[in-house]
């Protein structure tokens, strides 16, 4: 897993979980919903990283 892809990665998954309690907090479901979508995109990214340095050896 590159460097650059790792931080990416790892930062959509904190700003999701960031934005998703946030809107939780404060009962907006619609802007919730787009931080657990973005959490789970950077979960699939780190997901896929993983995958592709397993192949590499």
């Amino acid at each position: 897993m590159s460097a650059s892809e790792k931080m990416k990665a790892t930062a959509e998954q904190m700003i999701g979980r960031i934005v998703r309690k946030t809107a939780h907090a404060v009962g907006n479901r619609t802007t919730e919903a787009k931080g657990a979508a973005l959490e789970a995109r950077g979960k699939a990214r780190q997901v896929k990283e993983r995958a592709k340095g397993k192949i590499r050896g």
